[in-house]
């Protein structure tokens, strides 16, 4: 047709007939419909009824109302191009049935106003006989001695105009021809003070629980495909069902879940998102702290107060009342179990209580869904978690690889829209890399990857410049990604990589057929631990006199295992700390260890863990009762755990019943043998091998009794001396510290 210009409707009149209004001088006079194309978005296009009226508008010019401008993406005076307009090239699909959405234009003071549904299609039919109708069109509803209303088209079904005598099946349509006997629906949303009534109301379509905006592709939730899926069967699958269905089944909704799991999986983010799929109510999200109040009574009115809507929607409609969502971030701060809060207040269990009231007490409500998330599940009171309540539980867990390769994609996804990610920047190689991470330490391993990027072009001197042309060509490649791996980001859940280095500082010195031994039994147990068809759980006990290098040798079974999460457990991180506290620290550990599919714990010094002291003797007994729990009790289902002990007192673990808790025993001994400390000395270039040969000369047919960690020490002060001296003092110092008897000949 040619290009018209948008102008805005000059009466009410025009406004409400929901038709474009245009100059007959420019359209023949049976032409009814039209489709225009945005201009600057030609994919873009939309149909319109078209009306003619006294004092048109200017010939070229085409008058829209202010909602059919909004739905049309239209601005006045801007130019549009009419595509079709003739009836002959107006071949339509024909609407069988339309759903749509009515809401007040003007919304204020407006409280729960009943609208007749039969009376309402009566209207409906009248003014939209034969017009075109597209999905998402909003449309001015006049109703008699009621304010004017808006329509949203919500849903469309229909069939071609061939087919309308065939008896072919309905489907879904972007727009159509509304018939004087096309079926319509309406409804309204959860949050719009309306109530429909009337002799149609049983088949009226209920709004689905689902938004029919949100995009599942859209969620921004990597690796935790499975947990929404388990979390949407249990908790939503009842609320899409019509109510009739529900009532039949004798079935009551989910009114709360729990998310748990380490901080920066993603239960957080996981809440939001349920908010935004869901039809409902705007979610009230409150932080676990906000709650308590330092006045009396305060903090269980905080609760009731979160209810109060719920409950007065649930008086006022009853089984129609729309969802409440309620979502406690941090819940451990005030359902912690009853009685383990010190202090007299009893404030704690008073909130408890009152949630645990309004949730599922007396007077049920059957409008809410109550989310709840915490890092600590285990702090939280016991009822708070039966079916009723926090009914569903979900543990969001570290994702595991395809997780990994997910939440990087997500994170990288603008980077590589505009082209500023680099070739060599492989997602599948970062997602084996990053064992353990979590999803917030994957987005901060991106955030990362992109300062060091941006510091390459930043010059350093008196002014911090950039340069413009080279940051338009700027990229993030594989490098920055790597050196954020190494220098930036660590997993909180990770490998403790520095401890193992520190203990493995020396490496491993093989100084005999006893170490290959201890090495290959290791390896056995850590791939007995790895296997699926065994139990969980293998403990290892690696005992031997102090100084046998005993440490080491775990570091190195820990580091070769290349489980993803290894902590190690050590004396040094405790010291000062009460039997409580220590604890609570292993316990944490160990708790830490079974959200991960492979770990391993190294605790080192057992028996210094334990507060030994030969005299008397003193030990934990506390500390030992956890240990020995911890050591018996299986890791969770599909999960494995390797853990590793030290201890230079066997005989002391032996009385404290210790020893039956492993699975094997591993001896270290010291250097006994001639051979065994010149092969340890032909690894260093202390000595020469005149002197190797003079040494061994001299400790041959002697008693040699040396841990490997005493040796190394000794090879250090001694390669301070002159050459010349090196033999004496080595052999000397040895004699001193008892390592070497020259005085006795073995026979």
């Amino acid at each position: 047709m040619g290009i018209f210009k948008a102008v805005k409707c000059l009466a009410d009149d025009w406004a409400i007939t929901n038709c474009a209004i245009v100059n007959d001088e420019d359209f023949r006079n049976d032409t009814k419909y039209i489709e225009i194309q945005h201009q600057t978005k030609p994919d873009i296009k939309f149909w319109f009824t078209i009306a003619f009226v006294k004092n048109p508008p200017p010939r070229g010019c085409i008058a829209f109302s202010l909602n059919q401008r909004e739905w049309a993406q239209l601005s006045i005076n801007q130019a549009i191009n009419v595509l079709s307009s003739h009836p002959a090239n107006v071949q339509l699909d024909l609407i069988c049935t339309i759903v749509v959405e009515i809401d007040y234009i003007q919304k204020k003071g407006k409280n729960n106003e009943q609208f007749d549904t039969d009376m309402m299609a009566k209207e409906f039919l009248v003014l939209f006989s034969n017009h075109i109708l597209s999905l998402s069109q909003t449309l001015l509803f006049p109703l008699p001695e009621k304010p004017l209303m808006s329509l949203v088209v919500k849903s469309l079904e229909g069939v071609n105009y061939k087919e309308i005598n065939s008896g072919a099946k309905p489907r879904l349509l972007q727009y159509g021809k509304f018939l004087s006997n096309t079926v319509v629906q309406f409804v309204v949303n959860s949050n719009v003070p309306i109530m429909l009534v009337g002799k149609a109301k049983s088949q009226l379509a209920r709004v689905s629980i689902i938004n029919p905006d949100f995009d599942f592709n859209e969620m921004g939730i990597g690796g935790l495909d499975s947990e929404f899926n388990a979390i949407f069967r249990r908790a939503f699958a009842s609320r899409v069902f019509p109510a009739e269905i529900i009532q039949k089944l004798g079935c009551k909704h989910v009114k709360g879940i729990l998310l748990y799991g380490p901080p920066g999986t993603g239960k957080t983010l996981m809440a939001r998102q349920i908010g935004k799929m869901l039809n409902a109510h705007e979610p009230k999200i409150v932080n676990g702290p906000q709650i308590l109040d330092k006045y009396v009574g305060e903090s269980e009115a905080n609760i009731r107060r979160l209810f109060a809507d719920a409950e007065e929607e649930e008086k006022r409609c009853g089984s129609g009342s729309s969802l409440h969502i309620i979502i406690f971030d941090e819940i451990d701060a005030i359902c912690k179990a009853r009685g383990s809060v010190g202090g007299n207040t009893g404030v704690h269990d008073t909130v408890v209580n009152q949630l645990l009231a309004k949730i599922d007490g007396v007077e049920q409500l059957n409008n809410i869904l109550v989310i709840g998330m915490t890092n600590r599940r285990d702090m939280i009171d016991e009822a708070l978690l039966r079916p009723g309540r926090l009914e569903v539980q979900m543990e969001i867990s570290l994702p595991d690889e395809h997780g990994r390769y997910q939440i990087l994609n997500i994170h990288t996804s603008r980077m590589k829209e505009f082209k500023k990610m680099a070739t060599d920047v492989d997602m599948k190689e970062l997602s084996v890399l990053t064992k353990n991470f979590s999803g917030a330490e994957l987005e901060g391993l991106v955030r990362a990857a992109q300062s060091t990027a941006m510091n390459r072009l930043i010059k350093a001197g008196n002014k911090v410049e950039v340069d413009p042309e080279a940051s338009e060509k700027l990229q993030v490649c594989r490098d920055d990604f790597l050196h954020a791996l190494e220098h930036d980001i660590k997993p909180a859940f990770g490998a403790s990589a520095e401890a193992l280095e520190h203990f493995l500082a020396r490496g491993i010195i093989n100084w005999g057929s006893t170490v290959t031994n201890i090495l290959e039994d290791g390896e056995l147990l850590t791939q007995q631990a790895r296997a699926l068809d065994t139990f969980g759980l293998v403990s290892v006990l690696i005992e031997g006199p102090p100084n046998s290098g005993k440490t080491a040798l775990a570091a190195k079974l820990a580091k070769n295992s290349d489980f993803p999460f290894v902590k190690v457990c050590s004396p040094e991180d405790m010291v000062g700390f009460t039997e409580n506290a220590k604890c609570m620290q292993i316990r944490k550990i160990f708790d830490d260890a079974y959200r991960s599919q492979l770990s391993c714990i190294l605790v080192d010094n057992i028996e210094r863990l334990l507060d030994y002291g030969p005299i008397g003797p003193r030990y934990s007994n506390l500390t030992l009762q956890a240990l020995l729990v911890l050591l018996k009790k299986q890791p969770p289902k599909g999960k494995k755990l390797l853990v590793l002990c030290t201890s230079s007192r066997k005989e002391v673990l032996q009385e404290m019943e210790m020893l039956s808790a492993f699975t094997a025993i591993l001896h270290v001994p010291n250097l006994s043998k001639p051979e065994e400390l010149i092969t340890v000395l032909k690894q260093f270039d202390l000595f020469n091998e005149q002197d190797i040969h003079k040494i061994y000369n001299q400790v041959t047919g002697h008693r040699v009794f040396i841990g490997i960690k005493k040796l190394l020490a000794l090879i250090d002060m001694v390669r301070q001396t002159e050459p010349r001296q090196r033999v004496v003092k080595f052999l000397t110092k040895m004699e001193e510290e008892g390592c070497l008897d020259l005085g006795t000949m073995i026979h």
